[in-house]
């Protein structure tokens, strides 16, 4: 049988919701919006790190894998791609050695079976600029404001307020920031 990106989503939600139900600081947030709405990566886990998994179901292609990848490169600690065995080889040109792999296989019994091809290593390159962009505006000035670092901005668009915390703080402490702000974040699709 064929995988959806439903199945694998649906597997993959289970599978990530017990790994981390001993974990209250943890979310798993669906289609997460990068850089600007340059792309979504299908399912982010928010916890100690930011970590990305992008499902290619069987029905999917690899085409827009690579503007994908150069969103996913700024942002994530680690990426995982979850995906059918065809699509195994033709990876393997696109991505970046660190990104994880898994094969997606559905069973006779309609549930998705994950198999690790490859693990994920640590993002060598996070953007300090493409990370402040997963804040909203006052998410942003509040870090800016806790820091004493908002003196003449509170007025400012959010692009400049991402370019200050970009250049101001180090980047340990803007992705501590930036987890801590999306953890507590109430309404997700407000902004």
């Amino acid at each position: 049988m064929k995988t959806r990106d439903i199945d694998i989503r649906t597997s993959l939600h289970y599978m990530l919701q017990k790994e981390h139900e001993n974990e209250s600081d943890t979310i798993i947030l669906d289609e997460l919006g990068l850089c600007q709405g340059d792309a979504r990566i299908d399912v982010a886990v928010v916890n100690g790190a930011i970590n990305g998994y992008e499902i290619k179901s069987e029905s999917d292609t690899l085409e827009r894998l690579p503007r994908q990848r150069e969103a996913y490169n700024r942002v994530f600690d680690t990426v995982t791609v979850l995906t059918a065995s065809r699509f195994i080889e033709g990876l393997e040109d696109i991505i970046p050695e660190w990104w994880g792999v898994t094969r997606a296989e559905m069973k006779d019994d309609g549930k998705v079976e994950f198999l690790t091809y490859r693990q994920p290593q640590q993002n060598p390159n996070i953007d300090p600029l493409a990370l402040a962009q997963l804040l909203w505006r006052d998410e942003a000035i509040t870090i800016l404001k806790e820091r004493g670092l908002h003196k003449g901005l509170l007025s400012k668009p959010r692009q400049i307020l991402w370019n200050a915390l970009a250049q101001n703080l180090e980047l340990r402490d803007l992705q501590d920031a930036v987890r801590k702000t999306l953890k507590a974040r109430k309404r997700w699709r407000d902004h």
